[in-house]
């Protein structure tokens, strides 16, 4: 017994010096988290080796997305050819006040594959009745195709209205998909969909679990929440499906979050998202046929100029953290900050707190109350950095606030799913719509300002005489950050 217990010790070490090594030459993290993880590793071996399988496994170096070939040159070439445009001079900018912000857009061209699209149309929802309304309105028009991805599907009323009107066209013949994320929507199961699949329609989980309960990619979620509809007509924003984001929830009341509607060529670039992200969760490969990618002449006649951008752990770069850093970096005037939870990494940190020293009137609004007690106080602990330099900070208390939106100098904004945290930055696979129009944008200006009447000011007196319960919690809850 003696020499196997020794045996598994020495076996123990064996990996723990591998995965240690691992962490230090193969995973380019930043140094702080290489120390972390090589001090969990060296001094709880057994408990660490599980954390680190479960929670420290990097996906970044990893291509998870096999690009269609003919999808992928077909990108590759317009992206070429846009960016070449913007470097010479070329590109035709329907706004003139665009060129302010064309070094943004090639980023985004040239890292990201984010074509910018200039004939969209833009509806803003600010609260998920009248949201839920026009999808399930657009949902009942499709005559082709229905994509539906999201975090989270409640089986409750509306979670069951919104299958019922996908069952209804999967029976017109009409190709209906859902995917959804496993640890976000844990609660759902075959039952669920048993109409909807005999009727013809698909669903799928992302990342789902192999083992009941035991997750090993628990740390890297599918955050996205998009709708295309025949190739046309896309939904992207905050709301998931479930009662609580149509205010039906007593804990939470009111649902304050923001979601877009949009027509035109960006709608491509939303669908490229769902077929990739379909065919890496599903062995049932969707072909990039052309009628999910309608000619651009029926697309719309808008005029908002907007980037699709996405970001995930597949990434080398984190597209849509750079996005943030680059508004940021662009102020002149304003910034106005909406999110459910404020974990920013030094690097956001810094540009917040750079700009607002820099005199640039920086907003920060977060909830009053908030759904996960640590994230509430980690989240506090940040604004309380920035409150130093200036920033001002609003608690939102008509009900909780969900969103993920940012507006710069009333000329550009960012409305999508990543919230302004460690895990949708870096872990989640995220979409935002990056949007060059100063109507919209200042609309989305104006319903921050009318949401500050509905929110209380926490003042720099108010946080500097906070209580050394509220410090204490702070403090623990900023060394639990980096899992939040």
């Amino acid at each position: 017994m003696m020499i196997l217990q020794q045996g598994i010790s020495t076996y123990i070490l064996a990996i723990n010096i591998l995965l240690a090594l691992a962490v230090v030459f193969l995973e380019r993290r930043n140094v702080a988290a290489t120390w972390s993880w090589l001090m969990v590793l060296l001094f709880i071996p057994i408990v660490g080796f599980i954390l680190y399988v479960i929670l420290g496994q990097n996906l970044s170096r990893r291509k998870l997305y096999k690009w269609n070939q003919r999808e992928y040159e077909m990108i590759r070439t317009l992206t070429q050819a846009q960016a070449r445009r913007i470097q010479d001079g070329r590109m035709d900018f329907r706004d003139p006040q665009m060129q302010l912000y064309k070094d943004t857009i090639y980023m985004n061209v040239t890292a990201n594959r984010a074509l910018l699209t200039q004939n969209n149309e833009v509806e803003i929802f600010t609260e998920g009745n009248s949201k839920f309304a026009s999808l399930l309105q657009s949902i009942d028009a499709a005559e082709h195709h229905i994509h539906l991805q999201t975090y989270i599907i409640q089986k409750d009323e509306l979670g069951r209205q919104v299958i019922e009107a996908l069952t209804r066209k999967a029976k017109q013949g009409v190709a209906v998909r859902i995917l959804y994320d496993d640890i976000g929507s844990r609660t759902l199961n075959d039952r669920f969909f048993r109409e909807f699949t005999a009727a013809g329609g698909l669903f799928a989980a992302f990342f789902p679990s192999r083992i009941p309960y035991f997750n090993l990619r628990v740390n890297y979620r599918n955050h996205r929440k998009i709708v295309i509809i025949d190739g046309k007509i896309g939904y992207i924003g905050g709301f998931n499906i479930g009662n609580e984001y149509v205010g039906r929830s007593k804990r939470f009341g009111f649902w304050r979050d923001t979601h877009l509607r949009v027509t035109g060529s960006s709608v491509h670039s939303m669908q490229g998202l769902f077929l990739r992200d379909w065919n890496l969760a599903t062995s049932t490969t969707i072909d990039y046929d052309l009628f999910y990618f309608p000619a651009i002449e029926d697309m719309g006649q808008g005029q908002v100029p907007m980037q699709i951008i996405a970001s995930g752990p597949n990434q080398k770069w984190s597209h849509i953290e750079n996005t943030y850093l680059k508004m940021i970096h662009t102020a002149k005037h304003s910034i106005y900050l909406q999110t459910p939870y404020f974990i920013p990494d030094e690097s956001l940190q810094n540009a917040l707190r750079i700009a607002a020293l820099s005199g640039i009137d920086v907003k920060v609004m977060i909830p009053f109350d908030s759904d996960h007690m640590f994230v509430r106080w980690a989240s506090l602990y940040y604004v309380g950095e920035l409150l130093q330099a200036g920033v001002k900070c609003y608690l939102y208390k008509k009900g909780f606030l969900h969103s993920k939106t940012i507006v710069v100098d009333g000329m550009i904004s960012t409305v999508g799913t990543a919230n302004f945290d460690l895990r949708s930055l870096k872990l989640n696979f995220e979409v935002n719509a990056l949007i060059y129009h100063a109507e919209t944008s200042q609309h989305l200006q104006q319903i921050f300002l009318q949401d500050i009447e509905d929110s209380q000011e926490l003042t720099k007196l108010e946080y500097d005489n906070r209580s050394l319960w509220h410090r204490l919690m702070e403090s623990i809850s900023n060394l639990l950050s980096p899992i939040l």
